[in-house]
């Protein structure tokens, strides 16, 4: 590695920090990337979002050869699973995706710092890997992401007891799997072993389901996800985890107070994320840490420092991949005097469960609070004949539209594609678009979209196939 000035080094890889590498190049940057994994692409490439939405997949397509194939016209005898070449897809579709990194790092004529980076100085980061060397650089951008968090009375052993990353390659599908939290991670992978024939119990604290999403939205994947056969505890408090050989006894507070042990062959721990900013070297330089340990930035993701800047998961807000994307290249943007700017009402949020579930905006509850008139309307899958054709017809779409000016404040979305769907709405939103404008462009028939079309035609009360 040359001993030359960078104008920026990003330290970490992820979505957010590969993506403002790139867009620093072309902004005609000398730019240098520091990761200390052998591949490029962070979490979310490596061990998150890529390969567990390969899984969901494989294992979606399996539960509809299954038990969905005969309702077609499609008889299968001898469905079996193939567990290794299912894992073995995963696995080929990361490298795929993380060797594409790599190409746009040269394509880009970015310095990949191969080893842990650790800020030394304003405008100096080590990086240790084979060697030691210290890269002098006039900008720093901290893009270390984050990395799972845990409970008080459960170790993580790598084995039986483990995180996302160790449910992404269990060697066999367990007996029964026992999840520590009904968030997105939870729902996402508990759905992966339980269409792959575990029995998957589901311990969450809170006590009501996905609270982050619309309440309606939240009530219809309630009964779903209890129609697929997952057995999801509400207002449970998880207070210890002990192994005994190849069974994990689980023991928790039940809502009326008394303690139950559950016992399983595999837990997975999916309470949430914490940043990661250990051996980092930020708060000893004068980086400004809160209590949670996210990294204080300015409008422009800016730290206290000057010269050194942080995005994604590793400051406050939803740890979202495309969010920290859009951060990296609105912070890099700013850096070069141009107006980087991130619309926070406007990043969509989706579990990719099945149905997928997403949103954008505002919630009905969030609207209330702020005393915001509203109005809002909504349709079935039920209704649509993209719909009913795919033989995928739970959920539904809501708009949420202001009650004077009819723009759109937030839509929320269960049902087929919903992943998709919620394009059009993050787009609505980002250019205050009516609820009349959504009902007044010509969406295809038939297509799933026009849900979407007739949830903005109900607002204005006036939906037509229903």
């Amino acid at each position: 590695m040359s001993q030359e000035t960078y104008d920026l080094v990003v330290i970490g890889s992820g979505p957010g920090g590969y993506v403002a590498a790139i867009r620093a190049a072309q902004l005609g940057m000398r730019t240098a990337c520091v990761e200390k994994d052998p591949t490029l692409g962070g979490t979310c490439l490596n061990v998150g979002c890529i390969p567990s939405k390969a899984l969901l997949e494989s294992s979606e397509r399996f539960a509809a050869a299954r038990l969905h194939s005969a309702e077609h016209g499609i008889k299968i005898s001898g469905v079996e699973l193939d567990l290794p070449t299912m894992l073995g897809r995963k696995d080929k579709v990361v490298k795929q995706l993380t060797g594409g990194v790599a190409g746009l790092f040269r394509k880009h004529k970015i310095t990949w710092a191969k080893g842990l980076g650790k800020i030394v100085a304003p405008g100096k980061v080590e990086v240790r890997g084979e060697t030691t060397e210290v890269l002098e650089t006039k900008r720093i951008l901290i893009a270390t992401g984050s990395v799972p968090a845990t409970i008080p009375g459960v170790a993580f052993d790598g084995d039986r007891i483990g995180h996302s990353t160790h449910a992404l390659s269990y060697p066999a599908v367990p007996e029964h799997l026992i999840v520590i939290g009904a968030g997105v991670i939870g729902l996402e992978l508990g759905s992966v072993w339980a269409r792959l024939g575990a029995k998957v119990t589901v311990l969450e604290y809170l006590p009501a389901l996905l609270p982050m999403m619309d309440p309606d939205v939240s009530k219809v994947a309630a009964k779903v996800f209890a129609k697929q056969g997952l057995d999801i505890r509400l207002g449970v408090k998880v207070t210890g985890a002990t192994r005994k050989g190849d069974v994990v006894d689980v023991t928790y507070t039940a809502p009326d107070g008394q303690t139950q042990t559950l016992p399983g062959d595999r837990v997975l721990v999916a309470v949430g994320r914490k940043p990661t900013t250990e051996g980092l070297g930020a708060e000893a330089v004068g980086v400004q840490l809160d209590r949670r340990g996210f990294i204080q930035v300015d409008a422009h993701y800016a730290t206290a420092v000057p010269g050194i800047w942080a995005i994604g998961d590793v400051i406050p807000g939803p740890m979202l991949a495309h969010k920290a994307e859009e951060e990296g290249i609105a912070a890099v943007e700013h850096m070069a005097g141009l107006p980087g700017h991130v619309n926070y009402d406007a990043i969509p949020n989706i579990i990719y469960t099945h149905p997928e579930i997403a949103s954008v905006g505002k919630t009905e509850p969030e609207l209330k609070q702020a005393g915001v008139p509203f109005k809002k309307g909504s349709f079935p899958f039920l209704a649509n004949a993209r719909a009913k054709a795919l033989g995928e017809t739970d959920g539904l779409v809501k708009i949420l539209a202001h009650a004077e000016t009819d723009r759109v404040l937030g839509v929320h979305i269960i049902g087929p594609r919903a992943g998709d769907l919620i394009a059009e709405a993050a787009v609505a939103i980002e250019f205050s678009a009516s609820a009349e404008d959504i009902a007044r462009s010509v969406h295809a028939h038939p297509t799933l979209s026009e849900v979407v079309k007739e949830a903005a035609l109900d607002a204005g009360g006036r939906v037509i196939n229903i």
